[in-house]
């Protein structure tokens, strides 16, 4: 029998997941070369400081050309695009998050303060966030928000920016709406999917989505976690997961996530790694989520919704207070409804 207090613990685990998950692997984001990982920062199991040049970042051959300043969402960033070497979270402290979770606390303080979601007063409070310079020190911001703001500096109404998408880091804004309605998983999924959809459409985006929120709100209820995601294997009923991962559990995790599954944020090959690390990891947080970071490539996406996975398997208290109390900016307290 599942108690109120362990179904509360496992909420408070899963938002508090997202934001240990996606700090730890910040100053080692997007490294896909394990060797200068190492070098550059050892082994990480605790929160680092990023550190200039990042041998694998691609800013250099990035670019964003704003249609007119409605889409300026770069600000003082945007200098440091199109330079070698730049740390895409340069300016971001030990503990603090991406820009990715910066707009997760965004949410659930707009979940707070609007007693739930309210997708047209949510996107307004997204626009006025990205828009407005100083609201955070990220450099990198990810091409779903290029994308949204040249379509809504163009003219399109705000439901109506979203793209095709493809990336693990578009699951992390469903996870708050999930935690919030979790006694209530219809609604739950509706709100989820609603918000997943004001950015990243598609087909992919979707069977991850329906991916995620099979697995989460069964676990947030109380299931055990490899059950759930066994069964979800075993039924080879979505097109993301046609991988033997419990053939690879015994396998080690350099193999499986990096020969087997790129290590990059495609929900394709990231969502299934994901997968494979809350079964291999599923009763010891920290051990998953350290293995997950010094794996490297999109390891703050999959770290988000892994420490999501494995904070409502375990709860709470699972977390290291180090890590807890390390959270430069910790989430908003949801629980509080």
């Amino acid at each position: 029998m599942v108690t109120s207090a362990d179904r509360q613990s496992r909420k408070k685990g899963a938002i508090l997941g997202m934001y240990v998950g996606d700090a730890l692997a910040m100053p080692v984001h997007w490294y896909y070369d394990r060797g200068a990982l190492a070098r550059d920062y050892g082994r990480v199991t605790d929160y680092m400081f990023p550190k200039n040049p990042h041998p694998d970042s691609i800013l250099w051959r990035s670019a964003y050309t704003p249609v007119n300043t409605k889409a300026d969402i770069l600000h003082d960033q945007a200098r440091f695009w199109g330079r070698p070497g730049i740390h895409y979270h340069q300016f971001l402290e030990a503990g603090e998050n991406t820009l990715n979770l910066k707009l997760c606390s965004l949410l659930l303080n707009h979940l707070l303060e609007n007693d739930g979601y309210d997708p047209d007063a949510y996107l307004t409070e997204y626009i006025a966030f990205m828009t407005t310079p100083g609201n955070h020190k990220d450099t990198y911001a990810e091409e779903y928000h290029r994308h949204f703001f040249n379509n809504y500096a163009s003219g399109k109404p705000p439901r109506a920016c979203g793209v095709i998408e493809k990336h693990i880091s578009g699951l992390i804004g469903m996870i708050p709406l999930a935690v919030y309605h979790a006694d209530d998983p219809d609604l739950a999924r509706r709100a989820a999917f609603e918000h997943l959809g004001h950015t990243h459409l598609g087909a992919r985006m979707q069977a991850a989505g329906e991916w995620l929120m099979d697995v989460l709100l069964p676990v947030l209820g109380g299931e055990n976690i490899v059950d759930v995601i066994a069964e979800k294997v075993r039924r080879q009923d979505n097109p993301l997961l046609g991988h033997p991962l419990m053939r690879w559990l015994d396998d080690p995790d350099e193999i499986v996530v990096g020969r087997r599954l790129s290590s990059a944020c495609y929900v394709e090959d990231a969502l299934p790694a994901t997968a494979y690390l809350a079964l291999k990891y599923y009763d010891d947080v920290a051990r998953g989520l350290v293995a997950n970071t010094n794996l490297g490539g999109d390891n703050a996406g999959r770290g988000a919704v892994l420490g999501a996975l494995l904070g409502a398997a375990n709860g709470h208290g699972a977390f290291p207070q180090s890590w807890v109390n390390g959270l430069r900016h910790p989430p908003p307290e949801l629980l509080s409804r």
